[in-house]
């Protein structure tokens, strides 16, 4: 069956939704298909909603129908298929019980269009998966591409389309920043029937984005090297309500070793980057993990503390942060690593069992996992194969943001947490570096005590926003 990528501007509903204190009236047009032939009906759709206001020709903010900003976000986490998301409470774990961030930006006036998005784990009535590598950035970019191709059918402005997702959320976004109209992507575009349209965006919101996975196991090991305890927590969503588990144990001596191993390569691939911070001074790494890039690191979360401090934070417990006359002055980050603690065993992501996400992430339509690094490959206790590097590069926003900078979007706000577990610090530092090294506009920081989360500070993210389209 092919379905037609003209919105019927007829076919919606006006629903009225109170949360708290606050009550929005919007216009909702839902299940829109944005491809002419999807394989997976189920995600491969979004949900538009624009507050009714501007049907009625007022303003919000100085907005008008016409000039708002299109707040675009997904709901990928874990690289698992995202649904096209509706207003209403917040399920994650940080923030569950609240307004989502669709409620939220309803509330704020902006106009969002919500695209569902396969992930690894969709499968067709073969058994086939549909949802491998690079499926979801693909069916993003079919939806940002069915707005403009509808842009004269909705309201919201297609030319200030803004990302934001969290996890492989986050990195999603980041990738959809990065790599505006990319040929590389065209066949699998074309094969769905996408619109002939351009998939750059304006801006992108990032929360603690799990990317750059060709270097991640390095990154994360160089965090948490020497803390050799891990405590793995797990949350699945079942039925709308969250479970909690938890698997704790101690790396094996084969694994403390490899560490030391991955540290050194984590210093090559920093060195081989070219980074520097914003004063000129080369960001760079010894083979054990020392030197200017992780003093570059540290930075970031002392101006995390000093902040925390200035806001009434008592620090007096953490005896790794020093304060002297209400400064934070130092702060060992190797301590703080083991005040945070290891979520995840050696490899972090290419794991020798092939029992990670983002190894079915990069499975193939037959093969449920694959190998994505030369080192998972080569301490494979499960036998998988090597993920075509190719396929592997289309999921790294630093593919694009190192490359053609020409389509990468020109404003970024990049959060991480101080208390994230999920992936290291590093690898958000590094990609913000990229960015700002090649001159774009980058709101970076780590928010004191934040765990693996997002959406945690709309006000400010939406401030932001408005700052950019005033």
């Amino acid at each position: 069956m092919e379905y037609s990528l003209d919105l019927n501007e007829n076919q919606y509903e006006v629903r009225t939704l109170t949360m708290g204190e606050t009550t929005i009236r919007f216009r909702a047009f839902e299940d829109l298909v944005y491809v002419r032939h999807p394989v997976d009906l189920e995600h491969q759709k979004l949900n538009l909603y624009i507050p009714e206001d501007y049907y009625e020709g007022k303003t919000i903010h100085g907005y008008t129908g016409k000039t708002v900003p299109i707040f675009f976000p997904n709901a990928s986490g874990a690289y698992a298929s995202g649904p096209a998301d509706r207003p209403g409470p917040n399920f994650r774990l940080w923030g569950r019980g609240k307004p989502n961030g669709i409620f939220y930006a309803l509330a704020a006036g902006f106009v969002v269009a919500a695209p569902g998005s396969r992930g690894r784990t969709v499968q067709d009535e073969n058994g086939d998966f549909l949802g491998c590598a690079p499926a979801h950035i693909v069916d993003l970019k079919a939806a940002v591409r069915y707005l403009r191709h509808n842009k004269d059918r909705i309201l919201g402005d297609t030319e200030h389309i803004i990302s934001n997702g969290t996890s492989a959320g986050g990195a999603l976004s980041a990738l959809l920043g990065t790599s505006g109209n990319s040929v590389e992507y065209e066949p699998y575009l074309e094969a769905l029937g996408a619109a002939q349209e351009r998939d750059d965006i304006f801006a992108a919101s990032c929360y603690t984005p799990i990317m750059d996975l060709e270097h991640a196991d390095m990154a994360y090991e160089w965090m948490f090297h020497g803390v050799n305890h891990y405590e793995l927590h797990i949350v699945k969503n079942i039925g709308g309500e969250l479970h909690e588990s938890f698997v704790e144990g101690d790396m094996t001596p084969e694994q403390i070793e490899q560490s030391d191993f991955l540290v050194a390569r984590f210093a090559d691939y920093v060195n081989s980057l070219g980074l520097e911070d914003g004063t000129g001074t080369s960001l760079e790494l010894s083979s054990d993990g020392s030197g200017s890039f992780r003093n570059y690191v540290t930075s970031f979360v002392v101006q995390s503390a000093q902040r925390a401090l200035d806001q009434g934070a008592d620090l007096s417990g953490m005896p790794w942060i020093t304060v002297e006359n209400s400064r934070v002055t130092a702060l060992d980050l190797a301590a703080h690593a083991r005040y945070a603690t290891r979520m995840k065993q050696l490899p972090a992501f290419d794991q020798w069992d092939l029992r990670s996400p983002e190894n079915e992430l990069f499975g193939t339509a037959k093969q449920q996992f694959q190998h994505f690094t030369e080192y998972g490959k080569a301490h494979s206790t499960a036998g998988g194969e090597l993920c075509d590097s190719r396929i592997v590069a289309l999921m790294n926003p630093l593919t694009f943001a190192k490359g053609d900078r020409s389509q990468v979007c020109r404003h970024w706000r990049i959060r991480f947490g101080t208390l994230d577990r999920d992936t290291s610090m590093a690898v958000s530092v590094i990609f913000a570096a990229v960015l700002r090294q090649a001159g774009f506009d980058v709101d970076y920081f780590m928010p004191w005590e934040i765990p693996h989360a997002g959406d945690y500070d709309m006000d400010e993210l939406f401030t932001w926003i408005r700052s950019l389209c005033p």
